[in-house]
């Protein structure tokens, strides 16, 4: 049943698709719970209702689906479908990146980088930045380009600042584009 759900959502045959993740989760399915939560968040087959997409995504998170640790995370940060908390989003973008989300270890480091939930600390961040920034994640390539401009957590580096500001260019971050072309026009760096 778990292949014929995920058919029915990639077909987006929402109504199907809420029907046999419901089963799934009266069966305790833990992925179940956070396709679930995909679709009550979206409103995809059910009337959008993001404090219960929180409360499938958090079963999910608990049963330690990394997607949904992230999720789950993102909404704390946000305060979406749930009181605003940014410590606990700080453990659940962990847990997340102990798994391998490279998103959740650059959603970390920014927390870090602002001192949001968790105690300011630039090292920290310009770690958690390289790490997700050097898989390829276009948004902590900019991040940590940021971080080698400023100087923060790191000694101060147009070269690298520029280096990993082309890389998220080239990965489709529309600031870091933006960002390179003004530089290339103001003659500061050629292509």
């Amino acid at each position: 049943m778990t292949q014929e759900a995920y058919q029915a959502l990639l077909s987006r045959d929402y109504t199907k698709a809420f029907k046999l993740y419901t089963q799934l989760v009266e069966e305790k399915n833990p992925v179940a719970y956070y396709y679930l939560g995909f679709l009550y968040f979206n409103g995809f087959g059910v009337e959008r209702d993001i404090t219960k997409a929180h409360a499938l995504y958090l079963e999910s998170a608990t049963r330690e689906v990394p997607v949904a640790q992230f999720e789950v995370a993102m909404m704390l940060e946000n305060g979406d479908g749930c009181r605003q908390n940014y410590s606990e989003s700080a453990f659940w973008y962990e847990e997340a990146a102990k798994r391998g989300n490279m998103d959740a270890y650059n959603n970390l480091a920014v927390l870090f980088k602002e001192g949001l939930g968790v105690e300011q600390d630039y090292k920290k961040a310009f770690i958690l930045f390289k790490k997700s920034a050097d898989s390829g994640n276009a948004q902590a390539q900019f991040n940590i380009g940021a971080m080698y401009d400023q100087g923060l957590g790191c000694e101060v580096s147009q070269e690298k600042a520029i280096e990993y500001c082309r890389k998220s260019a080239h990965n489709g971050h529309q600031k870091a584009k933006e960002l390179m072309f003004r530089l290339q026009l103001d003659g500061a760096i050629a292509f």
